[in-house]
């Protein structure tokens, strides 16, 4: 992909009249030279607009999407704020254009859409640009809090659906008995207490696109009813006998590894097959830093818009922000950007000592000292693994204080049921659990030795 030549065309702006001036658009060559190249595919061609003559940055790509003005502005004390709806203001050291990559980034991201710097994330979202010219379902697969839902949304508004309608279901926050007609409709009087007809969420997303979220809990039997309506493009709503056809989109997310659902029973393997014509991984947080300034300088975007709040995040912040392993990925950094925001108090920037990390669970032994941490292939070397592996460690010490009961183990460890079984099917599907639960023994035994 070739991105044009744009010192002619990019208006500049100074730090004491924010108006661009034309013809001087190399006073931010450095910076624009740097991003651009992350920021030249087909959704930012049309929307990114540096100062206010209109002038595109990049050449148009038709897509449809308000513009983001971006106006950039020298100055000694850098400073990303929200001047007003579509309108973003940047002032940055000329001297360390580098340090305002990450929020040029976050900006030209504003309203929603995706925000990436590492080349992880660009190649994936590269891909769903592709993927989001056809029709085939997608289906998204990744850890908890990595951002699926935004890449079903750009995956949606890039597609030829783009105007229709986009509808989201987490397939396991509804209880079974109303998920049926919740999803494809029922007739009046289909059930107790049905007074009116509903026409579902299927043909409620008619011409557009479906999210189920959380499929991997959808029950086995409406599983069946889901493979029927992708193999034949219609559904039968509760009570009916006619079926009705529908022109919809399917983006299936899951945090689970759903061959081996497939394994245990849980889920039809006929209907993996058919919602796995193209899957995205998308991976845990700490394993694309280079997302983590830009994405923490959207949030500040997205949460610090009033004024006297902080409009920056300095480099030891970031430094310590990128040296976290952030088990609970994109929403625990939301959490902590959030929690900055108030600890700065008046300060223009968020500094190191305003950064508070959520509390992990850790596993301490009876004699004080951890016991070591495993992987399938042996001891943990990478952060993913520590942080993976102590997780594992974690839970399964939980599980043994109280003889396996899951509904105590979930309650002294501060997360529903529902996400323990998540982390244990993710355990086992990884051999962690029998990995960690070797190493555990072998430290009981170690220690149960120096005693006597």
């Amino acid at each position: 992909m070739t991105i044009p030549s744009r010192a002619a065309e990019i208006p500049s702006a100074n730090a004491t009249n924010p108006r661009p001036h034309a013809g001087a658009g190399a006073a931010h060559d450095a910076l624009i030279d740097m991003t651009v190249p992350l920021m030249g595919r087909r959704w930012q061609r049309d929307r990114i607009v540096l100062g206010e003559s209109g002038r595109s940055a990049l050449t148009p790509g038709g897509l449809r999407s308000a513009k983001i003005a971006i106006d950039l502005a020298h100055a000694n004390t850098p400073a990303l704020a929200l001047a007003a709806p579509g309108r973003i203001t940047l002032a940055y050291d000329p001297a360390a254009p580098e340090r305002a990559r990450p929020a040029l980034l976050a900006a030209s991201a504003h309203g929603g859409w995706p925000i990436a710097g590492d080349t992880q994330s660009m190649a994936l979202l590269t891909l769903a640009e592709r993927i989001s010219a056809s029709t085939i379902p997608v289906l998204l697969e990744g850890p908890t809090g990595t951002g699926k839902e935004v890449l079903a949304r750009f995956v949606h508004h890039l597609s030829a659906r783009g105007d229709g309608p986009f509808i989201a279901v987490n397939c396991a926050a509804m209880p079974e008995a109303m998920l049926e007609a919740l999803l494809f409709g029922h007739r009046k009087g289909a059930f107790t207490g049905a007074s009116e007809a509903g026409e579902g969420l299927f043909r409620a997303a008619d011409k557009g696109t479906l999210l189920l979220d959380e499929i991997g809990e959808l029950p086995l039997a409406l599983q069946a009813k889901l493979l029927r309506t992708l193999q034949e493009g219609e559904v039968l709503p509760l009570g009916a006998t006619r079926p009705v056809s529908i022109d919809v989109r399917i983006i299936a997310c899951t945090n689970r590894h759903l061959a081996a659902e497939v394994e245990a029973g849980r889920f039809r393997e006929d209907l993996l097959y058919r919602l796995n014509v193209f899957p995205l991984r998308i991976p845990a947080l700490r394993d694309r830093p280079g997302d983590i300034a830009p994405l923490a300088f959207g949030m500040l975007l997205r949460h610090a818009a009033e004024p006297g709040q902080p409009g920056w995040i300095s480099e030891t912040a970031l430094a310590l922000l990128e040296s976290h392993a952030w088990p609970g990925n994109v929403r625990e950094l939301e959490n902590v950007i959030r929690r900055a925001i108030l600890l700065s108090g008046e300060a223009r920037a968020i500094a190191a000592e305003h950064i508070v990390f959520d509390t992990a669970v850790r596993a301490v032994s009876d004699t004080g000292a951890p016991a070591p941490l495993v992987t399938p292939s042996g001891l943990a070397k990478t952060l993913s693994d520590v942080a993976f592996a102590s997780e594992a460690q974690a839970i399964l010490a939980a599980l043994g204080s109280h003889d396996g009961n899951r509904s105590a183990t979930a309650r002294s460890l501060g997360i529903s049921e529902r996400t323990l079984r998540y982390r244990l099917a993710s355990m086992r599907a990884s051999g962690m659990m029998a990995a960690t639960a070797t190493a555990a023994a072998t430290a009981a035994a170690t220690a149960a030795g120096g005693r006597a």
